[in-house]
């Protein structure tokens, strides 16, 4: 099968670039009990991993029972900037890749612009994405949507069947299938293979395999 030329690709944030995901299931599943809301491990990854604030919320108010308010997450913020502060680092071989790509690059995730810019700085990468971090708060849908890679790829000029999505979660494969992107489901971290595959999709295990990937 032949595909366009990539001419840009659209890195997730956490996951993908930074190994924050073990931390947020972590401090999560201790938040969300906080509560009333029980999830085991692996419903933290399938339910929680990529997803949007608002279906978030959410699923833990359908667990707990009852509503939330609002900033209900408010007076936990602490627990996860203390353990992000303690632990966060690079995807391992994410910084091997960037320096490698021949082609402009992105990044677009569901989280804030605060977290997305605190996390990048956290490990270094915020100089590499200056002006080229896009937040699910500039359009109007989350993934699994389109909106977000849409927007990151007019705003970067080019065609989405000319982009190429890096992903580690369903919701994320989704949406860069539903905007008509190439989607690379990364493996290597919390999300099981089984859950990234899909039609238009390669899934790997360990960043050192994307850059020939995306030539193939």
């Amino acid at each position: 099968m032949t595909h366009d030329r990539v001419e840009l690709v659209i890195f997730d944030c956490d996951g993908v670039l930074v190994d924050s995901e073990r931390i947020y299931c972590r401090v999560d599943r201790e938040v969300f009990a906080s509560v009333g809301a029980e999830f085991s491990e692996e419903e933290m990854v399938d339910l929680f991993v990529g997803s949007s604030h608002s279906r978030l919320t959410a699923l833990v108010e359908q667990r707990a029972g009852r509503p939330l308010a609002t900033d209900w997450q408010r007076p936990f913020r602490h627990l996860y900037e203390e353990a992000l502060d303690a632990e966060l680092t690079v995807v391992e071989g994410i910084t091997d890749v960037l320096d490698a790509l021949e082609v402009p690059f992105c990044l677009a995730s569901n989280g804030s612009p605060e977290s997305i810019s605190a996390n990048l700085a956290r490990t270094g990468l915020l100089d590499r994405f200056e002006g080229r971090a896009f937040s699910a708060r500039h359009v109007p849908r989350p993934k699994p949507a389109p909106d977000l890679f849409l927007h990151a790829a007019a705003s970067m000029g080019v065609p989405p069947e000319r982009c190429a999505v890096v992903e580690d979660s369903p919701y994320g494969v989704q949406a860069a299938r539903a905007a008509g992107m190439r989607a690379f489901g990364y493996c290597g971290g919390l999300t099981r293979a089984e859950r990234l595959e899909g039609p238009g999709t390669r899934v790997f295990g360990h960043m050192r395999e994307l850059p020939g990937l995306l030539l193939s």
